[in-house]
């Protein structure tokens, strides 16, 4: 992989991760359809991808740095003392069961789910897949809005009738946690899924991205701990690879501004027609190409 490549797929990452458009989905895509050299079989894909998402956490840490620090010492008195007592405390103990289902998969199903890397025709089908799940999360949530009666409110009105992600249950936060599983798969969005489980907890929009976004941290640390040190195992250019995390990192800064913006008001569908499109698209080039 070239530095210009390199960087590119830095960048893809960053914007893409925190996008609901899989931003795995479009790093396998990507180099078969503009037939780049590089395989995405090789050992040192995966980890490569586990170092520009590193950059992304890094970022959302940095984001959430004062909320993480609470976080930490409130799981901590929550577990010493035996209950819950605040909001931040219940918050932590929701994110912990949150990232459990993702944890467990990815141990057990790691080898079958690398191989999925390597077929960039599966990641377009997912990228469908996943629009269609963003669709379908949208449509339910406004079924709930009419039945909460809130439909002739404004956008902004209708969000405040939705709950905070402190308010949840843990049967919910589980729910999200499986849909965070799901995002294994290259062309699930992480963010999407996500969001759109956040948004059958009856989580408004802002706050489902919110919840993702601090779901998303400890489960990107844990991988880049378990792949990370794949990439020392081959000659690769690590100087290279690190400047392309250093780039994940600003451009998924900047997504995650605005995205806690746009969902004060915003909704899943245009992302999730952009996935449909774009999967059915790269389906269709990787098939019928010379």
């Amino acid at each position: 992989m070239s530095l210009a490549q390199a960087l590119f797929m830095g960048l893809l990452q960053g914007a893409t991760e925190l996008f609901p458009v899989s931003s795995l989905g479009h790093a396998v895509l990507i180099p078969s359809l503009l037939h780049w050299a590089f395989k995405q079989s090789d050992p040192s894909f995966v980890p490569f991808l586990v170092l520009l998402h590193l950059g992304t956490a890094g970022a959302l840490l940095f984001i959430y740095r004062s909320q993480w620090v609470d976080i930490i010492k409130s799981f901590f008195k929550a577990a010493l003392r035996g209950r819950i007592e605040n909001p931040s405390e219940r918050l932590a103990m929701l994110l912990m069961v949150g990232t459990i289902p993702a944890g467990i998969l990815g141990v057990f199903l790691e080898h079958e789910l690398k191989n999925l890397f390597a077929t960039p025709k599966a990641a377009a089908i997912f990228l469908v897949v996943n629009g269609f799940l963003m669709l379908g999360a949208e449509m339910l949530r406004r079924r709930a809005e009419r039945r909460a009666a809130v439909a002739a409110k404004t956008r902004v009105e209708q969000e405040e009738s939705f709950a905070v992600a402190e308010q949840i249950s843990f049967k919910a936060a589980a729910l999200v946690g499986a849909c965070q599983a799901l995002a294994l798969l290259p062309g699930i969005s992480r963010s999407g899924v996500t969001i759109g489980g956040g948004l059958l907890a009856g989580l408004r929009h802002q706050e489902a991205a919110r919840f993702s976004f601090l779901l998303a941290t400890p489960i990107i640390f844990a991988a880049g701990v378990l792949e990370i040190p794949q990439l020392f195992s081959s000659p690769v250019p690590i100087g290279e690879y690190l400047a392309a995390a250093v780039l994940a990192g600003i451009a998924a800064y900047l997504s995650a501004r605005f995205l806690l913006r746009y969902f004060r008001s915003g909704r899943l569908d245009p992302y999730g027609w952009y996935c449909a499109a774009a999967g059915i698209i790269s389906l269709a080039l990787l098939t019928f190409r010379p």
